[in-house]
């Protein structure tokens, strides 16, 4: 299999059915600690997997699309939402944003984890960064490449992963005019939860949009 196969339905799909729960179940870290101070508003969970981040982000008054490459997956989140009592606040789409626009405008453009290769990376977050809608935020989480174990540096080529700053360069002219509230290396735990060893920091991007130009609203503080 290769590298880029891991990007795949087919792939997400058969890892899904390997077991009855893949992640934790848990919002990540770095969502929490950005968006827990922002007034709710409609909001994008690109790569939801199984709903941890989406129905966090609803039970909290968000209006959340939840979008991945997996039905499988999509059936957890939606299953989640509505066991947790906010199906009406979260929305899942079938999206493989490699190769589908990504739909609609949003308060709140949030994307975890989502690994690319250099060559397509700028070009997909591009995409992410135009469906926020004016005043509001993007916000990317990624493995910073500084602190791999070693054993992942046999599976996990380098093109991979980017600094926060690499993102910002790499975003260029989506972000001009942009506010970025955030570029920063992040320390985490560096233990994963089967206890293997894990990332030591996160590379963290929180930018918000301008208003339109004329507008006389307030963005969401």
């Amino acid at each position: 299999m290769s590298t880029h196969d891991q990007f795949t339905a087919a792939f997400w799909d058969e890892r899904y059915l390997g077991a009855d729960r893949l992640w934790s179940g848990e919002p990540n870290a770095v969502l929490v600690q950005e968006i827990t101070d922002l007034a709710p508003g409609t909001a994008l969970d690109v790569g939801s997997g199984e709903g941890g981040d989406a129905v966090w982000l609803a039970a909290r008054g968000w209006a959340v699309t939840a979008i991945d490459v997996s039905e499988v997956g999509l059936s957890r989140v939606a299953a989640r939402a509505a066991a947790d009592g906010v199906a009406n606040r979260v929305t899942t789409r079938l999206i493989d944003v490699l190769n589908d626009p990504v739909p609609g405008t949003y308060d709140l453009v949030t994307a975890h984890f989502m690994q690319l290769w250099t060559e397509v990376r700028p070009r997909i977050f591009t995409s992410l960064a135009g469906a926020v809608a004016p005043g509001g935020r993007l916000l990317i989480v990624g493995h910073d490449p500084d602190g791999m174990p070693e054993e992942f540096a046999h599976h996990h080529p380098p093109e991979f992963f980017a600094t926060a700053e690499q993102l910002v360069a790499e975003l260029g002219d989506a972000l001009a005019g942009w506010t970025i509230e955030v570029a920063e290396r992040r320390a985490r735990t560096g233990v994963q939860p089967d206890g293997r060893p894990g990332f030591l920091y996160d590379a963290v991007l929180r930018a918000r949009r301008p208003l339109s130009r004329g507008s006389t609203g307030s963005s969401r503080a």
